[in-house]
């Protein structure tokens, strides 16, 4: 594989705030809320996040159809409130794999561009699944973001 192919850029243009759209993705009451991909629910109590440089997080999202268990987690590397955030993810499926997320917030005044990329993926199927879920939560996550109002705004 290239380097690109090893690599995955998701560009969404949210309809929230920058700072919100920031804690959506560090507050695990609001990560609860919207990570993971349709047909799959990530329990508050699976939830956890210490988002420091070299703090941990965690989510356990639960397959709606089977029950079946896909815990992931990792590290923060960079975190710079409310405009980027650089964090290690590893694979659901218990591959082993891990690769490494960034997550850029650019304020549109009163809306956010979140450009999220990952890199680091050992195939193209790899990373074709990995797109998908994504895209599937960042629904998730604009939906979240502009239905309930009141769960999400300070």
């Amino acid at each position: 594989m290239t380097a690109a192919e090893r690599e995955l850029t998701i560009v969404r243009v949210l309809d929230a705030p920058r700072e919100l759209v920031f804690r959506a993705w560090t507050d695990p009451e609001h990560l609860a809320a919207w990570f993971g991909p349709r047909g799959c629910t990530t329990p508050r109590s699976t939830v956890a996040a210490d988002v420091r440089p070299g703090g941990t997080w965690r989510a356990t999202m639960i397959r709606e159809d089977t029950g079946a268990e896909l815990p992931t987690g990792g590290f923060y590397i960079e975190v710079r409130e409310p405009e980027r955030l650089v964090f290690t993810w590893r694979d659901p499926g218990g591959s082993g794999e891990e690769s490494v997320v960034t997550v850029a917030l650019a304020d549109l005044g009163g809306r956010t561009e979140m450009t999220f990329h990952q890199a680091g993926f050992s195939s193209d199927g790899y990373r074709a699944g990995v797109h998908e879920g994504w895209s599937s939560s960042f629904d998730r996550l604009a939906e979240q973001l502009t239905d309930n109002p009141r769960r999400t705004r300070p």
